[in-house]
This record gives C-alpha cells, sequence and structure tokens, in this order.
C-alpha cells in the first residue's frame, strides 16, 4: 500500500460515524468521465495532481465548471501545469500546457436519471511551450462520449470513448504533422458510505506524435487506477470532495505507477 493510503483512510474515518441522511456522492471521477452536467445555480471548481513514481516527473490541472443557460449545457476550461523533474538532484523545469475549452449537452437523463448521457466538444488551444514538450504547438479538437448507468443502488458504471484530432502538431524540434489520438474506458464506483466511494477505473489510449515532418509515432498504453473519494457536505451549500488514487500499467505500460490526487469544490453561486 503507498504511503499516503493511511492518510487518506484517518481522514475519511470520521464520515462512517456521520449521518448517512445525506445525498450521495456524484462527483467527477478521476480518468473517466461522468455523464452528469453540473446543477443549475452550482460552479465546481476542480484541482488534480499526479506524479510518476518512477521520474518523478509531475502534471496538475485545474477546471472549472458552469451550468450555461440550463442544466443542459455546461461550459468548463482546463488549465495544466507541467513540470519535468531534473535528471540529477533537485530541482527540474515546469511551465503551462494547453488550454481546454469544454461543452457538453446532457442529451440523456441527469445526475438523477438510471442511464445518463452527455456528449463533450472540446477546442484545445496551444498555450503550452511545444518546444519544451509542454504542448501541441497547434489548435486541436477532442469529442467524448460518456455514458453513466445505475446499476443498482450501490454501484454505478461509467464508459467513455473518445478522440483527439490537432493538425499540424508539432514536436520539441519543430516538426509538424497531423495527430490523431483514440481512448476508451471505464469505471466502476461502490457507493461504500453515502459520503464515500471506492473506484475502480480503467483506460485504454492510443496516441500518436509527430515523428518528423509528415509522419506520426504511435504507442498505446492500458491503465488500471483504484482509489476512493469521499464528502464533506455544509450548510451554505459547500461541499468539498477530496480523493486520491493510485493508477498503474498494464500490458503495454506494464511498469508504470503513479499517484493521483483530487480535491473540488461545489458551491452554489445565486440563491
Amino acid at each position: 500500500m503507498h504511503a499516503l493510503a493511511p492518510l487518506a483512510l484517518l481522514l475519511a474515518a470520521p464520515l462512517f460515524a456521520q449521518s448517512s441522511d445525506v445525498p450521495p456522492i456524484k462527483d467527477n471521477s478521476f480518468l473517466i468521465e461522468e455523464a452528469y452536467n453540473q446543477e443549475e445555480g452550482a460552479v465546481q471548481h476542480i484541482t488534480t495532481w499526479a506524479q510518476d513514481r518512477d521520474s518523478r516527473d509531475w502534471s496538475a490541472t485545474f477546471t472549472q465548471e458552469w451550468p450555461f443557460l440550463s442544466p443542459k449545457h455546461q461550459l468548463s476550461y482546463t488549465l495544466e501545469w507541467d513540470h519535468a523533474a531534473a535528471a540529477f538532484g533537485a530541482g527540474g523545469s515546469g511551465g503551462a500546457g494547453d488550454l481546454a475549452i469544454n461543452y457538453r449537452y446532457q442529451l440523456v437523463g441527469d445526475g438523477d436519471a438510471p442511464v445518463a448521457f452527455s456528449p463533450r466538444l472540446s477546442l484545445l488551444l496551444p498555450t503550452g511551450d511545444a518546444e519544451k514538450g509542454r504542448g501541441a504547438g497547434a489548435i486541436g479538437v477532442q469529442v467524448n462520449f460518456p455514458l453513466s448507468v445505475v446499476l443498482s443502488p450501490k454501484l454505478t458504471a461509467h464508459s467513455n470513448l473518445g478522440g483527439t484530432w490537432t493538425p499540424d502538431a508539432e514536436n520539441e524540434f519543430g516538426a509538424k504533422a497531423d495527430n490523431f489520438s483514440t481512448q476508451v474506458g471505464q469505471s466502476v464506483i461502490w457507493l461504500l458510505h453515502p459520503r464515500v466511494n471506492l473506484m475502480l477505473e480503467a483506460v485504454y489510449a492510443k496516441d500518436q506524435a509527430t515523428l518528423s515532418p509528415g509522419r506520426t509515432e504511435s504507442a498505446e498504453s492500458v491503465t488500471i487506477s483504484p482509489g476512493v473519494r469521499w464528502s464533506y457536505n455544509f450548510k451554505n451549500g459547500l461541499q468539498i470532495v477530496p480523493g486520491i488514487a493510485f493508477p498503474f500499467g498494464v500490458g503495454p505500460s506494464d511498469g508504470d505507477h503513479a499517484v493521483f490526487l483530487y480535491l473540488s469544490f461545489e458551491h452554489p453561486f445565486k440563491r
């Protein structure tokens, strides 16, 4: 067990002693997208941090989600910061990655429905420095199709299918080529307690990267991620959801290990 796991269990333990007469957690997952748009009148702020346990490289993201006109429509943006560890000793270098601007449409259901489906379209803007490996150096488009299905009162499954197209994506040497990447994912969320979820996520990805002008190379990865999240609910409508997971690679990415931290603040912005 990772050294941070006992800390996570210690922080979550007081929740079991509190009243279970609260709505169950239906928050964002870590690697898999759930098909629930933001509720009307509420905004969510999400911070993630992930570090490779071998290279010590890490990346952090900040996402803010807003309902737009109605809960059927959701707008959000995601900022990224990447940090590469130094080859020898402490230090390293970091900088901003690319910016994602996202729109989701709640086509089927909502957070209270047994089945929910909310396609997402994202515009990826090249705010990162491609020469330092922190971005694509070109505008990209991403689509994702998240489907959420309640299997039982304590078990929910989330399925994802998505792809990213980046014309003229640039590598660190300035060469450009069209990149196309695909991703398929599945998660199962167990409602251990109304305020505690045990999570198991799996993601298969096939990513293209620019090799030389007009040429790309592909790499496959398979990631399994067990994790836990829990919530703190306040009378003023604020909900805080911390979480921790330990992604590891199998198959083509065997030997990869990481730690993933999650923190969400959700609150009303109008009465």
